[in-house]
């Protein structure tokens, strides 16, 4: 389970055997975990007991990020 990125509480990694599933990130925090598919565009796909703020913040920081996580999926996951 790489983590690609740590910002505040928030860790940001994915799993080396979802290489079937559309590009995607994990984000763990204190509350629980979510995760956000990274392509066509960036949506939430689940949530496990984050709270709303933290999915916004969360959101915000993968659109900083986008291009370093899509790397480092597709390090992992080649197309």
């Amino acid at each position: 389970m790489p983590t690609v990125l740590r910002i505040g509480p928030f860790r940001f990694h994915f799993y080396t055997d979802e290489g079937s599933e559309p590009p995607h990130i994990h984000v763990r925090t204190p509350d629980g975990d979510c995760k956000f598919w990274l392509e066509p565009s960036i949506i939430l796909a689940s949530n496990r007991g984050v709270k709303v703020y933290d999915l916004r913040q969360i959101e915000k920081l993968i659109f900083e990020n986008q291009l370093k996580l899509k790397k480092a999926y597709y390090d992992y996951h080649p197309r």
